[in-house]
C-alpha cells in the first residue's frame, strides 16, 4: 500500500502556487525574443547540429521586470516549500516519496482499472 501524507494546507498552497508561477514564467519566456539584449541573427552549421536564430529586438524594460518578478516569486516559493517545517516530521527515508507526492498532489487521482474489462 502506498504511503499517504497529511500535507499542511499552507504547504499544499505554496506548492500549487509554485506550479502556477513556473508555468507562467515558462509561457512568458517562450513568447519573448531569444535574447534579452538586441542582437543580430546568426546561423552556425559548424557544430553537431545546425543552430539558427533570427535577429532579436531584445526585451523591453517591462518584459525584463515581469521575468524578474516571476523568478523572485519562484525562488521564494521554492525556499518556502523545501524548508517547510513539515519535512522535519517525515523520516529521511520517506522524504523523496513525500516530496514527489506533494508535487503531484494537485493532479486528479487516477481511477483504478476494472479487472476483466
Amino acid at each position: 500500500m502506498a504511503t499517504t501524507y497529511d500535507f499542511p494546507s499552507d504547504l499544499l498552497a505554496g506548492q500549487e502556487e509554485l506550479h502556477q508561477v513556473r508555468a507562467e514564467l515558462s509561457a512568458l519566456l517562450k513568447r519573448l525574443p531569444w535574447s534579452v539584449e538586441p542582437l543580430d541573427g546568426f546561423s552556425d552549421a559548424g557544430g553537431w547540429r545546425k543552430v539558427e536564430r533570427p535577429a532579436s529586438p531584445g526585451w523591453t524594460a517591462d518584459e525584463q521586470a515581469a521575468v524578474e518578478k516571476l523568478r523572485r516569486r519562484e525562488h521564494e516559493l521554492a525556499v518556502f516549500v523545501s524548508c517547510h517545517r513539515f519535512w522535519a516530521e517525515v523520516t529521511a527515508a520517506e522524504r523523496v516519496d513525500a516530496r514527489t507526492k506533494l508535487k503531484h498532489a494537485h493532479e486528479a487521482p487516477e481511477k483504478p482499472e476494472k479487472e476483466g474489462v
